[in-house]
């Protein structure tokens, strides 16, 4: 039994000689655009949408709930990541301060909320692609376009772009940063087109009634998922993506500085965003002219008479959508890597390509992952799911912060989270009070992944980990 809690020490997490380390090449430059990458995607772009249905013009409430709970997890994630310059993420944090097993479910619940994340803004890149094709007179046949649950067969637009992407992080890390870079400018100059011409066509009347459906999470009488509660569950997947910079903690130059800067300030500049543009959509026209849309903002462009401009929003986020994938695709692979180097997945997974420092074996296997969820599978479905992952992770990342703080108090912290325990038990609470609001199967779902991790374990990496051979 005291084997399943046998931790990994710091020092031996943060030693950077060791063989198979990922080599530091990313500035604080790199990792705010990599966090903003992350963060402004699907979420602003597509899930806005998804939310107005649920909540109505309420939905701002939404994106400010699920915004400050982010903002807790971001502050404990900042002190970990600057104190275990370490990839590995959230997994890394557990195996530190709460032990093998439960690293191992936390890294269970990682390959999900990546694999799914990448899956579901691969689908919402689709529908603006689609959008933008059409645009421009070419139409694809529906069955290529949408997976069975959405009435096609296949998504081919979805798979095609994540095996791109795949290619891009095969080049190597520091190339993909540098692209990654150049799309987030694009992205943001469209959002920002969007709201300047959005606000003329302002009306407060588009905000009442201002919350219709209440703000618990419910489902009302023709089966909808309903309330404020219920869509910060689904919007909370538009506001991470600051904890796929601490999985890039490895290959960052002066972690103790330019880690706090990419997570904290990634997460405050994609907040002001977020809050603009959702307010800028809401008051131009009443949501439910635009909840069923797959492209919202392009959809209240083209209502509001501006046609080229959205078909200059559609183009953007068919150009720059992608750096969420990259993002989010980087930073699995990373966590397949470190936990293949742990002995916790087959160790010939976690080999670092001697030319581009990337772990390709890895990163294929990620590739073909989510472009297997994104082909079949509706974005609302991979949305919520990814969301029950990542919740998982913060919960995990808020209490190693107490239980490192305690532990370890003498240790060298380049950020320490201010009022740690007042942030962290908000950030645990405010997670659980996200989980239980997320709809019955999507929980049903999270809860038989994890228990196929557990069966996994004991299998398999119980006894192939590399402090198991130690022992």
């Amino acid at each position: 039994m005291k084997e399943l809690f046998r931790r990994k020490p710091i020092d031996q997490l943060i030693d950077h000689s060791a063989p198979d380390r990922l080599r530091p090449t990313l500035s604080a430059w790199h990792l705010v655009l990599l966090g903003v990458g992350a963060i402004v995607g699907t979420g602003i772009y597509t899930l806005v949408g998804v939310g107005a249905e649920r909540a109505g013009p309420a939905v701002i409430v939404s994106f400010a709930i699920a915004g400050a709970v982010c903002a807790f997890a971001a502050l404990a994630y900042a002190e970990l990541a600057t104190m275990m310059p370490a990839s590995g993420s959230a997994y890394t944090y557990s195996y530190a301060s709460m032990g093998e097993l439960v690293a191992w479910i936390i890294g269970w619940a990682l390959i999900l909320e990546y694999s799914v994340v990448c899956s579901a803004v691969a689908v919402g890149w689709s529908g603006y692609a689609v959008g933008f094709l059409h645009g421009v007179g070419l139409d694809l046949p529906s069955a290529l376009t949408g997976g069975p649950a959405s009435g096609g067969l296949v998504n081919v637009p979805a798979i095609l772009i994540v095996a791109a992407v795949t290619g891009m992080l095969l080049i190597g890390t520091r190339e993909s940063a540098n692209v990654n870079s150049v799309l987030v400018v694009i992205k943001i100059a469209a959002l920002a087109v969007f709201v300047a011409l959005a606000l003329p066509a302002f009306n407060a009347e588009n905000f009442q009634p201002f919350s219709p459906y209440g703000f618990a999470a419910h489902v009302d009488a023709n089966g909808a998922d309903r309330g404020i509660m219920s869509a910060a569950a689904i919007i909370f997947f538009a506001f991470y993506g600051f904890d796929a910079v601490s999985t890039a903690a490895e290959e960052t130059r002066d972690p103790g500085r330019n880690l706090s800067i990419g997570i904290i300030g990634s997460m405050l500049a994609c907040t002001v965003i977020y809050m603009t543009v959702a307010a800028a959509a809401v008051g131009a026209m009443p949501f439910k002219d635009f909840a069923a849309s797959g492209e919202p903002l392009a959809h209240i462009m083209r209502t509001l008479g501006h046609g080229k401009s959205a078909a200059l929003i559609a183009a953007a986020a068919v150009v720059a959508l992608p750096t969420v994938i990259l993002a989010f695709m980087y930073g699995q692979s990373r966590i397949f890597f470190v936990m293949a180097r742990d002995g916790l997945l087959p160790r010939e997974l976690g080999r670092v390509h001697e030319k581009s420092g990337a772990p390709v074996a890895m990163t294929i296997i990620t590739g073909v992952v989510c472009a297997l969820i994104a082909g079949i599978l509706p974005l609302a479905t991979i949305a919520e799911l990814a969301n029950a992952g990542t919740l998982a992770a913060f919960i995990a990342t808020a209490a190693a912060l107490m239980i490192l703080r305690v532990r370890e108090p003498s240790r060298e912290r380049p950020f320490k989270t201010p009022f740690a325990f007042i942030v962290a038990p908000l950030a645990i609470l405010g997670c659980l009070y996200l989980f239980i609001s997320l709809p019955a199967i999507t929980q049903t779902r999270f809860f038989i992944w994890m228990a196929i991790g557990l069966v996994a374990y004991f299998v398999f990496s119980r006894g192939s980990s590399v402090l198991a051979q130690k022992n």
